[in-house]
């Protein structure tokens, strides 16, 4: 069995990649592939097993998951597990290894019927081998019964690759969908585990590498976001140091009745280690200082300082012509720019949008929700959610941007077409005011001096990891505030560096 997913580097592959890689090692490979794969499916049945030991059922499909299956099944029948396989499929009609999976199953004393009824105390575990990465439609006939059905039982679910009818690209369920507790997936991750909707249909992962070296074979295409990513900007702080190498940062926001947006982002650009922090608002009632933190400086939108390290533009910064001839100053200058929710907004009404932000001489990043990220390429958020990697690496492209595409399974794309996925974070993060967080942890690594894409991805990383850590420790998921973030962001940040 091959190393947890928490193991760095992951790379992730798209499932053409996965076949391409399979075509270069299937040829002369000893064992066979599939049955490396079944062998790991069944090594992690017998895992979970251990915690809760009776009888298991296999769903087997008509293609090489159903192989997979195969494998596995004669595993735990010759390790003396009570082993039941569902299967309806025409043997001769398997492709070639399938069917002699299906044949040394059966000569090892197995047999396969319709789907049958639990036994008396249930089914122990439920192993789904039916269609793996191969099926690119919805489940149709007795097969999406057949998953309902199994959706149905009470027991733990173990996933053969990929959940049945998950996009293993896109992380979309375009019909029914298997919903397993566990998902052991062969070679390399897929995206579609990692974002969208595959997070609830995969439970927790573990990665079986089938002793392939992937990138000895291709490239690889993406990556999962981890610590290794930007290690080497977590540097102490040399004992002779000042505010001014730390950088100011600067937030352009808070319109009338949004104050509170851009001082979540001011905040936790302040606690993540910015030497200064100006929050510059719109609101002409706005206080003169922050009671609860005096050390941010407050000034009208207006008198924006003369000479930031970075820029946020965007929380709770409005609509109105005048936020709107404010963006278009920002945007001139020649710093790193961030740019988020209603700056977001305002961008995507002006006809040369990409060609403005093209024409900027300092990067230039983006953080839409994905309604944002379809008001800035001219579609609807359905067409984003379709296929989140492309649409993040085209916002990059067209506006030559580091983009981040918030949402379950983050998405980083930079703008010479390499993407991460970050796995970080809960739905208790979907709260009023936790982007304006993420933006001010992002501009505080960038008035600190750090690259736009290391900021990115260490600040998107933080931001979820932060508020795992208040989850688990009763903080969350139901309630949990963007402001309580902060601090725990500061506390995990400071960890790290000691790490």
């Amino acid at each position: 069995m091959s190393a947890p997913l928490t193991a760095p580097p992951c790379p992730i592959y798209s499932v053409r990649d996965i076949r391409a890689i399979e075509r270069r090692v299937v040829p002369g490979a000893q064992p066979p592939l599939m049955e490396r794969a079944g062998v790991a499916a069944a090594l992690e049945a017998s895992r979970l097993l251990a915690a809760r030991p009776g009888p298991v059922l296999i769903a087997c499909g008509p293609g090489n998951n159903g192989g997979d299956g195969f494998v596995a099944a004669r595993e735990l029948r010759i390790a003396g597990y009570d082993v039941t396989v569902a299967f309806t499929g025409n043997p001769a009609r398997l492709p070639e290894d399938a069917a002699r999976a299906h044949a040394s199953f059966l000569q090892a004393g197995g047999g396969v019927a319709e789907l049958p009824a639990p036994p008396g105390n249930g089914w122990a575990l439920v192993i789904d081998a039916l269609f793996g990465i191969g099926l690119r439609r919805p489940p149709e006939g007795r097969y999406a019964e057949w998953i309902e059905a199994i959706n149905a039982l009470p027991a733990p679910k173990l996933a053969i690759d990929v959940p049945s009818g998950l996009d293993a690209d896109t992380g979309g369920q375009p019909g029914v969908c298997l919903r397993a507790t566990h998902t052991a997936t062969f070679i390399a991750l897929k995206p579609g585990l990692l974002t969208l909707d595959g997070p609830d249909c995969c439970g927790d992962i573990s990665l079986h590498t089938l002793g392939v070296d992937a990138a000895a074979h291709v490239a690889p295409a993406g990556h999962r976001v981890g610590r290794e990513l930007f290690s080497a900007r977590l540097l102490p702080r040399p004992r002779n140091a000042h505010k001014g190498m730390y950088g100011d940062a600067c937030v352009l926001g808070g319109a009338a009745g949004m104050t509170g947006a851009a001082l979540l982002a001011a905040r936790a650009a302040l606690w993540l280690g910015a030497g200064r922090v100006y929050a510059c608002l719109l609101d002409e009632g706005r206080p003169g200082v922050d009671p609860a933190h005096p050390e941010l400086m407050l000034r009208p939108a207006g008198r924006l300082p003369e000479h930031p390290r970075a820029l946020a533009a965007g929380p709770g910064l409005g609509i109105s012509a005048e936020a709107g001839r404010l963006l278009q100053t920002v945007i001139d200058r020649n710093i790193p720019l961030l740019l988020d929710a209603d700056a977001l907004n305002i961008v995507s009404r002006w006809p040369e949008r990409m060609k403005i932000l093209k024409a900027r001489r300092s990067a230039t990043l983006l953080t839409p929700h994905p309604a944002e990220a379809g008001r800035l390429l001219g579609v609807t958020t359905a067409e984003i959610q379709a296929d989140r990697i492309v649409a993040a690496l085209e916002l990059a492209r067209a506006y030559h941007a580091h983009v981040v595409l918030k949402g379950c399974g983050s998405l980083i794309a930079t703008p010479d077409g390499r993407w991460f996925i970050n796995t970080t974070g809960h739905p208790g993060m979907a709260s009023a005011g936790m982007g304006d967080v993420l933006s001010g942890l992002i501009l505080s690594l960038l008035a600190q001096g750090w690259p736009a894409e290391t900021a990115l991805l260490a600040a998107v990383h933080l931001h979820g990891a932060a508020a795992d850590r208040l989850a688990a420790a009763g903080a969350g998921p139901v309630g949990l505030t963007a402001g309580e973030v902060i601090p725990a962001a500061r506390s995990l940040f400071n960890r790290w560096h000691q790490h």
